[in-house]
């Protein structure tokens, strides 16, 4: 059962204490709230003002598990915290020896202090993408709107055509590759129960493609420092590709960047245009 009033008071107190440079907003000299706003939040929560504001009233809807992980995630709660607010939600947290999609602190606090024209996301093992920069979007599309196995990049790509539009065809049996050697790893590592063992059944069942690299048994197979793209706006990129994984947990920061200079650069520039919100 949900605690309203634990839930509005957890909420105000955490809001209270973030400050706009700990989620890399600008502070402004006319600020007068000592910690964020509740739009601010709600923004970083990815949901609306008045959804988020009747929480902190005791009102409005049931939150779902869904909104509580995005508020976790906006708030920049630890795994305790996050635990504490799903219980107060009235839902059960997620199982920690099979948790994916939390982000810790550290890593929310680097991603929200890259610039507006860095090219980043974070994924999990599976590659499924928990938060994307505005040039991100631009660069690769939105990948927040999949839902399902369709949330993992490797399941996209053997079951989406349009998803290879954006590669090489010369690197399309590389990535194949890739990816099979990525999800036995993830299956090894995890077991026959995990999520990453029924995401390689679904594949097995439905691409011939998955089918035959998975007999190869092929392991070892890692990402391209480079990664070349076919931007359907501004043509072909050759972007650095670096990986920071975090220590205590199996998601990754994937940051993107081009030579200065260099022709990628100039129109990597271009998209950041492109990409601005304001």
């Amino acid at each position: 059962m949900i605690d309203r009033a634990g839930l509005a008071e957890f909420l105000r107190g955490r809001r209270a204490v973030l400050q706009p440079e700990d989620v890399g907003l600008p502070r402004g000299q006319r600020r007068r709230t000592s910690g964020l706003r509740r739009e601010e939040v709600a923004a970083l929560c990815h949901m609306s003002t008045d959804y988020y504001a009747r929480l902190e009233r005791q009102r409005g809807p049931h939150p779902s598990e869904q909104m509580v992980a995005a508020m976790a995630q906006g708030l920049h709660l630890t795994r305790d915290e996050r635990d504490h607010l799903f219980l107060l939600a009235g839902h059960q947290p997620p199982t920690r020896a099979r948790d994916s999609e939390f982000i810790s602190p550290g890593m929310m606090r680097i991603f929200d202090r890259l610039t507006d024209d860095t090219a980043a996301e974070i994924v999990t093992e599976l590659g499924e993408t928990l938060r994307q920069s505005p040039l991100g979007v631009a660069l690769v599309g939105d990948l927040l709107r999949h839902t399902g196995l369709s949330r993992s990049m490797g399941y996209r790509w053997f079951t989406d055509p349009d998803c290879r539009a954006l590669y090489p065809p010369d690197d399309h049996n590389f990535y194949s590759r890739m990816y099979v050697s990525g999800l036995r790893r993830v299956l090894t590592l995890r077991g026959p129960e995990s999520s990453a063992a029924a995401l390689a059944e679904s594949l097995r069942s439905s691409s011939d493609e998955f089918s035959e690299l998975w007999k190869a048994h092929e392991v070892g197979v890692m990402p391209r420092q480079i990664k070349t793209f076919v931007h359907p706006t501004v043509g072909s990129l050759q972007l650095n590709c670096q990986i920071l994984l975090d220590p205590e947990q199996s998601n990754s920061l994937l940051v993107y960047t081009a030579a200065p200079g260099s022709e990628s650069y100039e129109k990597l520039q271009l998209l950041s245009v492109v990409s601005d919100p304001r």
